[in-house]
């Protein structure tokens, strides 16, 4: 097999930059933005952080080990249906990752627990999610494609084993530049998704007359995680995007009326 002609082209390694940029500078900026304007405590930041790597990182997680691995013919079902999987999927991060938001603004932001923190508290959950799946993820694509480039991968091509690893990197040479930007959008509209859904957990805590918030959220929640997963399956990337687009753009839209029209 032919390896030595493998390399990444400039506007995929531009496009990778650019993705690690946004996942990793947007969170950063957002922090700074909503500090210096809105005065809101970067506490609440690495609140959010912490939280989701609780809930949707290690609890969430526990619970895909057993439903998924351990039970046999329920396991399987779920793993070869599309549809079941979906359903699990997004109910199960829908009910961690907004629970862990309402605890943590129940009892953990509960002296400063207001607009601007509920924001700033969106954006470390939906940055730190972004820093770890795609910053990381990148840092090393971005590695590999400067040593595909160097020649530094073929004779690990041509080892042991070669064939795979070739098989593996290939898709950074091969893939459309396309591909890496919609990672990078995909990160955007995730970190908005996630600071409009803070505030109606906000909401549901700081005031009664907005109790609906905490469901409100885990229903959006459920409902974008569930199509994107779906629509994966059956349509292009660009479409997936364009309609979770859509739907976190119908979220804010509502969730900007409520921000801007709190009970008094």
């Amino acid at each position: 097999m032919d390896t030595t002609v493998l390399r990444v082209p400039a506007g995929n390694i531009i496009a990778m930059v650019t993705t690690l940029i946004l996942a990793v500078g947007l969170p950063i900026a957002l922090c700074i933005l909503l500090r210096k304007r809105y005065k809101a405590s970067v506490k609440a930041f690495f609140i959010g952080c912490g939280v989701f790597i609780i809930f949707a990182l290690m609890l969430e997680q526990i619970l895909h080990a057993i439903v998924l691995g351990l039970l046999g013919n329920v396991s399987q079902a779920i793993m070869n249906n599309i549809w079941f999987y979906a359903l699990y999927g997004a109910a199960a991060a829908a009910v961690f990752e907004e629970l862990g938001r309402f605890v943590a603004m129940k009892f953990l932001m509960k002296k400063n627990l207001n607009r601007e923190n509920a924001l700033m508290y969106g954006a470390g959950h939906g940055g730190i999610e972004a820093m770890i799946l795609i910053g990381i993820s990148y840092v090393s694509n971005i590695a590999v494609s400067f040593m595909m480039n160097s020649g530094a991968m073929d004779t690990l091509y041509q080892a042991e084993g070669g064939a795979e690893l070739y098989a593996q990197t290939a898709v950074l040479a091969t893939l459309p530049s396309g591909v890496f930007y919609l990672a990078g959008i995909e990160r955007v509209l995730t970190i908005a998704f996630h600071m409009a859904l803070s505030v109606l957990v906000y909401q549901a805590v700081r005031y009664k007359e907005r109790k609906f918030g905490l469901a409100l959220a885990m229903f959006f929640h459920f409902a974008v995680n569930f199509v994107a997963v779906v629509l994966a399956d059956k349509a292009s990337l660009w479409i997936v995007e364009a309609v979770v687009l859509v739907m976190v753009a119908a979220v804010w839209a509502l969730t900007g009326r409520l921000y801007q029209k709190e009970p008094a």
